[in-house]
């Protein structure tokens, strides 16, 4: 897009058909369990796989016990190839990652793959097998106190003089907070079915993003693309885990071509852990200073992550800093240390998920400095454009965000720290902005009417679980005037027009953009045979109307389909304004003075976020991210042994996210905010800003029950009887 658009892209009367809370038309397929997942609807003849991993942290592999592994009951393959994986690609790689070439980078490392006629006997193998092992010297790096950081000149940025802002200020804070290592634990671990017929590869995977994943397979077996088809009809989650192409989906196709029979490469979740991608960890320097009125200042947030040596991807913390708040005087700096663990990469809300929490903390703490009541304070502070850039918002309704998130929460309650009490129980109140970039990506979808009237949508985007079936097929619905039962979604196919995929919140604007435009060119194709122009049409209830001729899409189009293709592009809007998806969140915590558990007794959220496109699936998006929040803030910590990197809590029985009973009650609102700049539906991304405050909002209301301000998440029943004063 290169310009402004307010045209009606859907023509004619409503259907009715978006914005409604429709229900999931791929609901009765995974409540039945018919929905099949990566690791399912295995071809004839299939046989598995056990990935094996390093036994050390740094060195090279220099032999296997391949013939003892050969002769266990089973194995068909004993698969060692330069071209197994290092780590997985990085999102929207489209090329193949580091590879394994003998050397190993990190405890865990898949350096082999065995194949038996059975999962059980591949296992079993692949327990089996041991490694020999060159150390070529050099000291694994393991804790990122022992990292040598780089700073990255593009991660840079400054404007005016903060450290004279900070003297001359009458209000300044300088802390320091860290937030730990993360996994993704999506509830679908990894896994990957390959075959080859006729010379091209079919890979049934569990992937966000098709279009980039063909081309980093093919890339990393040396093939084309054309030779590579990739299915992932349903996936069970990704988070960022399943941007790229992983370790399963190139061993499974490497062992397919050399067996010749299909090979099943599922993951156990502790491999999941130890061998995808994780949330890099955190230290956050965080600078804020403001005059009287408690209008700010300055602004200076520092942060130092980590990720493997050579990976350009560095967890973008500082994403919305520059332009969230007012002041003059700015400084932005990122530094990345290489460590000797697994690979870093985007976890749901990549930045601010934990960049946010820690600015919105300082503010509250600065707020308090300046005596002015927290949602006031942001108040002042919300600039009239992004003053980083000196751009405007697209669009910018935090203030009444903020407002109407009050009035909802009940702000005006909210009692002085450290004094409301219930028994044994602190009680306290916090809130914290939600805010997220705005982002637009290629996507092609075609869309066929069909001779009887009914229609398909045809795209490779994916549905992790967000909803991309019902939110495509309402688009489609409601541009050819038809009810939601007469459109089918085909998607997870990387032979059809290639999506933008699921990942950065943008995966509903850019395919739902693109599969608009395809049914726009039916709608003009339809117009042009009623001999109308392409305004002057309506289409509802399966009829075409114009003028005073009406006609049944049937009779119109006359035993013939009419095929529609659209794409989308990102343009000038991108540079011209800001675009950001808005909300402010709040919660009350009770916090045991006894034993330091820190209990969510209730969240509420309001977001603007342009036009809401499914009621149903973007509350559902907004809840699963506010439990994301709760994690964060309270339970998510990735353990490593200091000595080796070896990965401690890796399984669903170490790894705390929250539970039922960890998750409140949660009041979600819309405010209506169409945003013309950033597509034709006007639609925001919605999945990922509803993580982005909430754990700051659980840090404030720890505050406010207690008196104490925790910088180092997540908050853990130890670090709080540990602060709190003894009796």
């Amino acid at each position: 897009m290169d310009s402004r658009e307010d045209t009606d892209f859907f023509g004619g009367t409503a259907q009715g058909v978006l914005s409604t809370a429709m229900d999931r038309p791929d609901g009765p397929q995974k409540v039945t369990g018919t929905a099949t997942y990566a690791d399912e609807d295995h071809p004839p003849g299939t046989v598995f796989g056990w990935l094996v991993r390093a036994t050390v942290t740094r060195g090279f592999v220099t032999g296997l016990n391949t013939d003892e592994l050969r002769a266990m009951p089973g194995v068909l393959l004993v698969l060692r190839d330069d071209r197994l994986l290092r780590n997985p690609a990085q999102g929207q790689a489209g090329r193949a990652p580091v590879q394994f070439k003998g050397e190993v980078a990190y405890k865990g490392q898949p350096i082999a793959l065995v194949v038996a006629e059975s999962f059980e006997q591949a296992r079993h193998a692949g327990l089996a097998a041991k490694a020999d092992y060159l150390d070529r010297g050099g000291k694994a790096v393991i804790c990122p106190e022992d990292a040598e950081f780089e700073t990255p000149k593009a991660k840079q940025s400054s404007m005016g003089d903060l450290d004279a802002a900070m003297t001359a200020a009458a209000h300044r804070l300088d802390g320091e907070w860290t937030t730990p290592s993360m996994s993704h634990v999506a509830m679908e671990p990894h896994s990957a079915v390959a075959w080859w017929e006729d010379g091209k590869l079919t890979v049934r995977a569990s992937q966000q993003m098709l279009k980039h994943n063909v081309k980093e397979l093919a890339d990393s077996l040396g093939i084309s693309p054309a030779m590579v088809r990739i299915l992932a009809p349903f996936v069970g989650g990704g988070f960022g885990s399943k941007l790229g192409i992983s370790h399963e989906s190139v061993a499974a196709a490497i062992a397919a071509r050399k067996l010749g029979r299909p090979v099943a490469v599922p993951l156990h979740r502790r491999q999941v852990c130890e061998t995808t991608t994780r949330r890099s960890e955190s230290r956050q320097r965080v600078r804020l200073c403001c005059d009287r009125d408690g209008v700010l200042t300055g602004v200076g947030h520092e942060v130092w992550v980590s990720n493997l040596p050579g990976e350009t991807f560095s967890e973008p913390v500082t994403q919305s800093t520059p332009f969230t708040y007012r002041g003059e005087n700015r400084e932005i700096a990122h530094h990345v240390g290489r460590l000797n663990i697994t690979c870093a990469g985007s976890m749901r809300a990549p930045g601010e998920a934990i960049g946010v929490p820690v600015t919105e903390a300082a503010i509250d703490e600065l707020a308090e400095m300046a005596g002015i009541d927290p949602i006031e304070f942001r108040l002042r502070n919300i600039p009239e454009e992004d003053p980083s850039k000196e751009i405007p918002y697209s669009s910018n309704r935090l203030a009444d965000c903020l407002r109407r998130g009050a009035e909802l929460f009940g702000w005006s309650e909210r009692k002085p720290a450290g004094t409301r009490r219930e028994g044994e129980w602190l009680i306290g109140m916090g809130m914290a902005t939600a805010v997220r970039v705005n982002m637009l990506q290629e996507s092609e979808a075609r869309v066929v009417l069909l001779p009887d009237g009914s229609a398909r949508v045809e795209t490779d985007m994916t549905d992790i679980g967000t909803g991309s079936y019902s939110i495509l097929t309402q688009i489609a619905a409601e541009a050819l005037g038809l009810p939601a039962d007469r459109v089918t979604t085909v998607l997870g196919d990387s032979d059809l027009p290639p999506a933008a995929g699921s990942g950065g919140s943008f995966g509903a604007a850019s395919s739902g953009s693109s599969v608009t435009l395809a049914a726009q060119a039916v709608r003009e194709e339809l117009a042009k045979r009623m001999g109308a122009d392409p305004g002057e049409l309506t289409l509802k209830d399966g009829h075409a109307i114009a003028g005073n001729t009406r006609r049944s899409l049937p009779d119109l189009l006359g035993g013939e389909a009419i095929e529609g293709k659209g794409t989308i592009k990102p343009g000038s809007n991108a540079r011209s304004v800001r675009q950001a998806s808005w909300g402010a969140q709040f919660a009350e915590v009770a916090v045991s003075a006894v034993t330091g558990e820190v209990q969510v007794r209730r969240m509420a959220a309001v977001f603007a976020a342009g036009r809401v496109l499914n009621p149903k699936t973007a509350r559902s998006q907004c809840i699963g991210g506010m439990v994301f929040g709760i994690g964060s803030a309270l339970t998510e910590e990735s353990h490593y042994d200091r000595r080796d990197g070896s990965f401690v809590n890796r399984d669903l029985a170490e790894y705390k996210i929250p539970a039922n009973l960890d998750v409140p009650k949660i009041e979600i609102e819309f405010l209506e905010d169409r945003d013309a700049w950033a597509n034709p539906m006007q639609a925001k991304g919605i999945g990922e800003v509803a993580v982005c405050g909430t754990a700051g909002a659980i840090l404030n209301a720890i505050a406010n029950a207690t008196g104490v301000r925790f910088r180092h998440l997540p908050v853990t029943l130890d670090k709080v009887i540990a602060a709190l004063p003894r009796p």
